[in-house]
C-alpha cells in the first residue's frame, strides 16, 4: 500500500516503505497545507523542472537539512550539487534507474524550464506505479508511457494555461489508458481556471470509466 498526500500545486508525498516527495514546492505555494518545518525529510525528492513553483529550492533546502536524494533531469541535479545538496541524481529520458530502493523512470513533458528539460516521472514504489506527469501538454507519446509503464494511477494537471486543461487531460486519460488520477495544478492561482468537474465531465462524454479521486491539500489516499 502507497498513501498518497496531496500538499497543493503539483507537490505530492508518498508514503510507503520509503518516502518520496514529489515537486515539494511548499514555502510560498498558497494551497499548501503545511510549513517546510512541519514537512519532514524523504528518502527521494522529484523535481520534475526548474520552475519556483515545483520546489528545487525547497528539495535542496530539505535535503541538506535532514537528509535524502534529489533526483532531476541531468542539469537540473547538477545545480541542486552545486547549491549544496550532498546527494543527488542526475538522469535523463530514458529507463528505470533505482534511487534508495525507490525506482523511477523520467519521462518527457511538453513544456519548458529554466535549467535543463521538462519531465514527468514515474515511480514504482511497493509494487505500486505512480505517473507524476510534471508541466505538460498533453501529447501522443502518453499511450507509450501507458503501455510500456502501465501506471497504476496518474497525477496530472488540468489546470490550464501553461499546463494541459480539463479536454486536453481527458485526452491523456485516454491515451494512457489509466484507471485511476488525481487532478493536480489547478486554482492555485486565478490563470489556472481548469476545473475537476469539468474533467469528469468530459471523461464521461468519452464514456471512459475512471475513478477521479480529488483531493484538497492535506488530504491522502491509499494506493
Amino acid at each position: 500500500m502507497v498513501k498518497i498526500t496531496y500538499l497543493g500545486h503539483s507537490a505530492f508525498l508518498l508514503e510507503g516503505s520509503k518516502r518520496v516527495l514529489l515537486d515539494p514546492w511548499i514555502e510560498g505555494n498558497p494551497q499548501s497545507p503545511i510549513t517546510l518545518d512541519q514537512c519532514g525529510g524523504a528518502d527521494v525528492y522529484i523535481v520534475t523542472h526548474a520552475h519556483g513553483d515545483h520546489g528545487l529550492e525547497d528539495a535542496i533546502k530539505l535535503a541538506k537539512r535532514q537528509g535524502g536524494t534529489i533526483v532531476s533531469i541531468y542539469e537540473i541535479a547538477l545545480e541542486a550539487s552545486s547549491r549544496g545538496a550532498k546527494d543527488t541524481v542526475g538522469a535523463n529520458i530514458g529507463s528505470f534507474f533505482d534511487v534508495n530502493g525507490v525506482k523511477i523512470v523520467l519521462t518527457m513533458a511538453t513544456h519548458s524550464s529554466p535549467i535543463g528539460a521538462p519531465t514527468g516521472a514515474i515511480v514504482e514504489l511497493d509494487g505500486k506505479r505512480i505517473y507524476h506527469a510534471g508541466d505538460t501538454g498533453v501529447f501522443y507519446d502518453m499511450k507509450l508511457i501507458g503501455k510500456l509503464y502501465k501506471p497504476d494511477l496518474a497525477l496530472l494537471p488540468i489546470g490550464g494555461h501553461f499546463v494541459m486543461g480539463p479536454l486536453e487531460a481527458a485526452k491523456a486519460v485516454e491515451l494512457l489508458g489509466v484507471k485511476k488520477v488525481i487532478p493536480m495544478h489547478y486554482g492555485t492561482f486565478p490563470v489556472l481556471k481548469g476545473k475537476p468537474n469539468e474533467f469528469v465531465s468530459l471523461l464521461k462524454e468519452k464514456g471512459l470509466e475512471v475513478d477521479v479521486i480529488v483531493l484538497k491539500p492535506g488530504e491522502s489516499y491509499e494506493l
